[in-house]
């Protein structure tokens, strides 16, 4: 780790030194005026953590496990699209630093390169993020060949049946560099970004994905895979009960980075109701705004089994390839035992909300 790059946020500005202005934008922006996005950093800063002294801890176990598979730590790789846009090898790399860091790591159907090639470079547990696409013969190709590549698990995106209007891609004219396409559907006519005034990917997702988005296309899903379906971008307690009915194994409590609906709540305020609606009917993540350990320990005690992270993986990777997103996973992990050992907690299975509420 370079000594001027301390912790998560300083990974950020130094992509942003990095990045050309528009790519760092897309990959840095949220939708509208961003008070969802900022809200998502700021909501886990204001909660404070009511320590335990004299708790007689002599070591930190920082294990779990997530849909079953055991994880070095509750702090996993979020589905984050087109990682070429920050470093040459892209979502390989990421793969790489997750299984490094021995966490899981979660593909977005926006990647630059072919599952099978990325899948191929995780050893650690991996999962495929799905957007329903309109034509669902492509859709269940997509599925079929990330069963087929060792996917274990399905996360089904839920919050975007429109784009968000992200004004910095919109002003910046968003689209791919030449020689990058989404590349899981490019074999089919459907890799690259109509040619229109503004955000070349909000006119994508107009024209590919599917809006009318329902609780059937859950059913459907979870009867077209054997594999674990997790609903991601949750908000409301009883959707996340729902999807828990509906055959869901977990759910990830997310409004996409702050970057669809603004002045939608940041996930650590909607993060306690969910908990409480499903009540164990099926794991609960959290993903937004993450940014230091501390933050892990409040998703923790407010009831997430684990935390995803993505902004932070892109900076880690635009500062230095795999290098970076594995330090950044590092740095999240030293953070989090440090916490712990403040708080008086020896395992993240003991962390529990009296540290929030005593």
């Amino acid at each position: 780790m370079q000594p001027e790059l301390l912790n998560v946020a300083d990974y950020g500005r130094a992509a942003e030194a990095t990045l050309r202005r528009d790519l760092f934008d897309y990959y840095d922006g949220g939708a509208l005026d961003e008070i969802t996005l900022r809200e998502n950093v700021a909501s886990w800063q204001r909660l404070k953590l009511y320590y335990r002294v004299m708790a007689g801890v002599t070591s930190r176990d920082l294990a779990t496990t997530v849909l079953g598979r055991p994880v070095s730590m509750p702090v996993l790789v979020g589905p984050t699209a087109f990682h070429r846009l920050a470093c040459a090898d892209g979502e390989p790399a990421a793969a790489r630093a997750a299984a490094r860091a021995g966490t899981a790591f979660c593909l977005s159907s926006l990647s630059n390169t072919p599952m099978e090639e990325v899948f191929g470079a995780a050893s650690s547990p991996k999962w495929f993020q799905l957007y329903l696409y309109k034509d669902r013969g492509l859709t269940r190709e997509l599925i079929a060949r990330a069963e087929s590549a060792g996917a274990e698990a399905i996360v089904l995106t839920v919050d975007a049946p429109g784009w968000g209007n992200r004004e910095r891609d919109a002003r910046n004219g968003f689209r791919l560099p030449p020689g990058l396409s989404v590349a899981n559907v490019a074999p089919v006519g459907k890799g690259d970004f109509p040619e229109v005034e503004g955000s070349g990917l909000a006119a994508y997702v107009r024209t590919h994905f599917e809006s009318a988005l329902s609780f059937d296309d859950l059913d459907w899903l979870c009867s077209t895979t054997d594999l674990p379906v997790v609903v991601k971008g949750i908000c409301r307690g009883e959707d996340a009960l729902r999807s828990a009915e509906q055959g869901a194994a977990a759910v990830v409590v997310s409004n996409h980075g702050g970057r669809q609906l603004d002045t939608a709540p940041p996930t650590c305020d909607a993060l306690p109701w969910v908990v409480d609606r499903v009540a164990g009917a099926c794991e609960v993540y959290v993903d937004g705004g993450i940014r230091r350990g501390s933050d892990v320990v409040k998703a923790l005690a407010y009831g997430a089994r684990a935390v995803l992270v993505g902004r932070a993986i892109l900076w880690g990777l635009a500062v230095d390839g795999e290098e970076g997103a594995f330090a950044v996973l590092e740095i999240l992990r030293r953070e989090l035992e440090e916490a712990m050992l403040l708080c008086g907690y020896g395992s993240v299975s003991d962390i529990d909300g009296s540290v929030l509420k005593p």
